[in-house]
Parts: C-alpha cells; structure tokens; sequence
C-alpha cells in the first residue's frame, strides 16, 4: 500500500503539469521577464531590485555565492514564494505573480531540485510513463495501454537522457547521476518551455558531470534552460551566457571569460577559483 500512497501523491503534483492551452507568446519579447523584483524575509532582503530576461531557447547559466538570491529567485519564478515588489511576466500574456505553483507549472516552466526525487522501486521507463500529461488517478494509470505516440515520446526521452540501456531496471539501483537524469527526463515528459535545473551536478563523477553538460547543451533551442550551480568548471563548459548574482541582484552579466575578469566578480569569489 505504501507504494500506491506515494503514486497518489506524485500524481496530484503531475495532474497539475498538464499543459496549459494558452500559447507563451515570445513574439514581443523574452520568454521570462523579471523587473524590480525584491523580497524580504524577517527585515533581510533576499532579493533586491532584481532584474533578469531570458530568451527562448536560451541556456543560461546563474552563479553567486549562498545567500546571493537564486534559489529565492527560483522560488518566484515558480510561485513558491510571492515578492513584495515587482513584476515577473513568463512570455508577454502570463503574469506569474497571479498565479500560484500548480498553475505556473502547467504553462510549461519545469523545475529540477537538487536531491533527485524518483520511484525508486519502478522501472525508468515506468517513471516516464508516470509523469506524463495524461489522467493520472493511480489505478488508470497503472492498467492503461500506453498509444505509439506515448511511447515514442518516452522512447525520444530515454535517447535524449542516455537512460535507454536501463528503461527496464529500477530507478533504485541507478547511479546517482542516472536518478538525476531521469528527473529531467520526468519533467521533459511535460514538454515544457522553460526548465529550472538547480546544482544538477553535485555529487557526480567526472564522467556524470560530462554527460550532464551535453544533455543540457541539447535541451537549448528547444527549451529555455537556466541553471543554477556552483561547480564552476562546469559552468565553464556548458556556458553560453552567464549571470551572477550577489546580494539579491545583478552583480555582472556576459560570456563566462567576460564575467571571470570582473574585478568586482572577482572580489566576490575570492578563494572560489572562478
């Protein structure tokens, strides 16, 4: 029964994931736009007059030392946490600040946390099938033939992720770099615009980290992707445009070797090796 209970409650979180039928409309603009955003907690301010864009398809990179602002920054865009000021528009038509998670989430904008949060004790591939757009009260989806197109859009999945050779092995027994891939590919399942990905290469080997910066890599143009992380090799080889952000806002902005030089970026990450 334990099983069935943490289906039921994974799929109350994925019914919401259901894309909306309101198109992003990009025509105008990026499809995320954040402007004079600050927030505060108990008299400190997380964020601070916070201003950001990304463009459809766009990867980009976020970096910062803690308390810099970007996981409060992540919880705004998603509706997790409400700011006391300004404005945060996902494409020209949808203002996330009038909207809560579940709503949010089924325009399309993904997030991936940091500690991976799979069915252990089912297939990959049945934890695909599980976070797709579909009607998924437990029962019917566990008994439901899955339609050639449902299972070619798990099958494209399985080859975005790598993850085609363990389709069939329990989710429990991958690698910790595998159970982080399979996340995404749970969330790619949703076809989503925008795709949130906070520190996803923490804890990998090397091996893992290179897999997971092509993986990335392909996802842009396809989706916007930003990633939070604080490895900064990494960010280096995945690095098209980076932001960091210090004290709750935009401390610089450019290429990677651009936001390296910063002196002021610099003084940020003394010691850091940035």
């Amino acid at each position: 029964m334990s099983i069935l209970q943490s289906l039921a409650n994974r799929d109350r979180v994925f019914e919401f994931l259901v894309p909306d039928e309101s198109p992003v409309d990009v025509r105008h603009g990026p499809i995320l736009y954040l402007e004079d955003v600050s927030v505060s907690f108990d008299g400190f301010k997380a964020i601070d007059d916070l201003n950001l864009t990304i463009d459809d398809g766009e990867l980009r990179c976020i970096i910062g030392p803690n308390g810099a602002g970007k996981t409060t920054m992540m919880d705004i865009i998603t509706g997790k946490t409400k700011p006391d000021r300004g404005q945060v528009w996902f494409g020209s038509r949808h203002n996330l600040l009038t909207m809560n998670e579940p709503e949010i989430a089924t325009l399309g904008i993904g997030r991936k946390f940091q500690k991976p949060t799979v069915f252990e004790a089912l297939s990959v591939f049945e934890n695909l099938e599980l976070a797709m757009s579909a009607d998924k009260r437990v029962m019917p989806t566990l008994v439901a033939r899955l339609s050639g197109e449902a299972r070619d859009r798990i099958d494209e999945v399985l080859a975005m992720t790598g993850l085609q050779a363990e389709r069939d092995r329990a989710a429990g027994i991958l690698s910790h770099g595998q159970k982080q891939w399979l996340e995404i590919g749970m969330l790619l399942m949703q076809r989503p615009r925008l795709l949130l990905v906070d520190e996803p290469v923490a804890g990998m080997t090397e091996q893992e980290m290179e897999r997971t910066g092509e993986l990335l890599t392909s996802l842009a143009g396809k989706q916007s992707v930003v990633v939070v992380e604080h490895d900064m090799g990494f960010v280096r080889s995945i690095a098209r445009k980076v932001t960091v952000l210090h004290q709750g806002s935009v401390l610089a902005e450019g290429s990677m070797d651009q936001v390296s030089s910063d002196p002021r970026v610099v003084e940020v990450y003394l010691g850091e090796g940035i």
